[in-house]
């Protein structure tokens, strides 16, 4: 069950945090990972830790607000591999700010990176699965796509639009076997909630409010993307499914 060995995977955001642990956990599984981030170098260090636990990969710069960048890495991965079996939306930015003092170049920012990069990598490397009849689409949407909590305005409104983008693709998608799924995390021990939730006021916020009682930790994460990965699941499509440590639930 939940057997994804051979299969081609693109990662974005797959420098650190939660896309880091997803693409480590896929080249566990015998998956071939296409490691990308903004951050080159973070993509390359991701990789070099695949190659020591035996994996296979290759890492990319890849900057997601750009169109141009997206469609030359996407042709230049079928040409070299013949498909993109796989793909996982985690790149993701957070700044915080009030709602009423908010600035629009953080909010331009958080909605480029987080909704637009979604769209951009859905869409481009959509048409490459559509046309093959076969794919799956995994973003990473938020419990923040759910409820609202201070200080996060515009990541609020963008992890809501991935949800939305997530059915959206999933409905028009569906009749080309291509599943469209999100993963709605908590607060995870991540370096993007540590450089954006650093004080003990922010963090006590959700886990006290969280039934486990912690943050997550980023491995925690890379079942559900296995699971949503697999052919197994086919039949799931349009879902986000919470990896809250019951937040949601309380």
């Amino acid at each position: 069950m939940f057997n994804v060995r051979g299969k081609v995977a693109l990662i974005t955001g797959g420098g650190s945090g939660l896309g880091r642990a997803i693409a480590l956990g896929f080249a566990r599984e015998g998956m071939r990972v296409l490691v990308t981030d903004v951050k080159g170098q973070a993509a390359k260090e991701t990789l070099v830790s695949i190659e020591q636990e035996g994996g296979f990969g290759e890492a990319h710069p890849l900057d997601v607000t750009s169109r141009s960048e997206i469609e030359s890495l996407v042709e230049q991965t079928v040409s070299s591999h013949g498909s993109i079996d796989v793909l996982v939306n985690s790149a993701g930015l957070a700044i915080r700010g009030t709602a009423l003092d908010y600035a629009d170049a953080d909010w331009d920012k958080i909605i480029a990176v987080n909704l637009k990069g979604t769209f951009l990598c859905c869409q481009i490397v959509g048409r490459t699965m559509a046309s093959r009849q076969s794919g799956k689409i995994i973003n990473l949407a938020s419990i923040g796509a759910f409820i609202a909590y201070p200080g996060s305005i515009a990541y609020l409104a963008s992890k809501g639009g991935v949800m939305q983008l997530t059915k959206g693709f999933a409905v028009e998608l569906a009749r080309s076997n291509v599943q469209v799924n999100a993963i709605a995390p908590s607060l995870f021990d991540t370096p993007m909630v540590k450089n954006s939730r650093s004080d003990e006021q922010s963090l006590r916020y959700f886990t006290e409010r969280t039934p486990i009682g912690r943050l997550g930790q980023p491995q925690e994460v890379v079942g559900a993307a296995i699971f949503l990965a697999s052919d197994e699941t086919s039949m799931i499509t349009g879902h986000t499914l919470a990896v809250d440590g019951g937040f949601l639930a309380a």
